[in-house]
């Protein structure tokens, strides 16, 4: 199957960056931006701008039942089920769901709605993108890893590669995508928490000694979780995952700080959330996601 028609659920940073990709490569009229009525009407007259840009993208309203050949799921956590929602209205038997939330849970949850066929597990990295109302800046795309679970989606991740292959879109095909997805997640439960936690950027949360402690040790619990659960999460995992903060604006910051400084509900239940739920299920101690978990609810209460 041809993917001719993209529609991406979410106008966050991921939503905006890789819609952008698609349409600077694959011209107008392949991307819109689908939304529930309320949303529709409050953002359909809004300009966008990106690295200062103007951009034109398309919205579209999902009551009106478009069809999407590819469904990206951009959304924060707390407005996954509506996306799950949304997508179901916009597919047909051959459509392929990407969800390019973090964490590992998001596509079981979209599992509730679209028949687990049709979803392709895949996770973005390597991206420093920053929102600020309608404006999006970044400096690096990053890349979406993507990959098969079972066999009969394997024809779905060939179509899925060519047309990444001639929209532009920075990717890598995973054999081994649950370890892919672990490994953001063993990153994201260092340095989105981190920098929430303790407010700084990327740079703070490396050079402040509490917080690097803080980081490194709340990551090497996910390790643990992840070998009881049979994801062969290693220290060389470790190693890499932390090497790449090395790549990244050093004044910038994650998501999660960006939801504290907007005063957003965070991920927080995609990732330390998901850590203490797992390893209450293995009875592995984790102090230090504890402490992100219960602080970052105390900051979330002060809203």
């Amino acid at each position: 199957m041809a993917i001719k028609k993209v529609g991406i659920i979410g106008m966050g940073a991921l939503g905006l960056l890789f819609g952008d990709i698609i349409q600077k490569n694959m011209g107008e009229g392949v991307v819109e931006f689908i939304m529930d009525s309320r949303r529709y009407f409050k953002h359909k007259n809004e300009k966008y701008f990106i690295n200062g840009i103007q951009k034109n993208f398309v919205l579209r309203n999902c009551n009106d039942h478009p069809e999407y050949d590819l469904i990206i799921v951009a959304t924060k956590y707390n407005g996954l089920m509506d996306a799950a929602e949304q997508a179901i209205m916009c597919m047909n038997q051959q459509t392929i769901v990407i969800s390019l939330l973090n964490g590992i849970i998001s596509e079981k949850i979209i599992a509730r709605k679209v028949d687990d066929l049709h979803i392709i597990r895949s996770v973005a990295i390597g991206m420093d993108a920053l929102r600020d109302g309608n404006r999006l800046d970044y400096g690096h795309t990053g890349v979406i890893q993507f990959g098969s679970i079972t066999p009969p989606q394997q024809k779905l991740c060939d179509d899925l590669e060519y047309f990444f292959q001639i929209s532009g879109v920075p990717h890598e095909r995973k054999e081994d995508i649950l370890h892919a997805m672990w490994g953001k997640l063993l990153l994201n439960v260092g340095i989105n928490q981190t920098c929430m936690v303790y407010d700084t950027t990327y740079s703070g949360a490396l050079t402040i000694p509490a917080a690097r402690q803080d980081m490194f040790d709340a990551m090497h619990e996910v390790i643990a979780v992840a070998q009881a659960e049979n994801i062969s999460l290693t220290e060389q995992d470790f190693e890499y995952y932390v090497s790449t903060l090395d790549d990244l604006v050093p004044d910038s910051y994650p998501s999660m700080r960006q939801d504290r400084l907007a005063h957003r509900r965070s991920e927080v239940d995609l990732f330390a959330g998901t850590i203490l739920k797992l390893a209450k299920k293995h009875g592995i101690d984790t102090p230090v996601n504890q402490k992100y978990y219960d602080k970052v609810l105390e900051i979330e209460s002060q809203y």
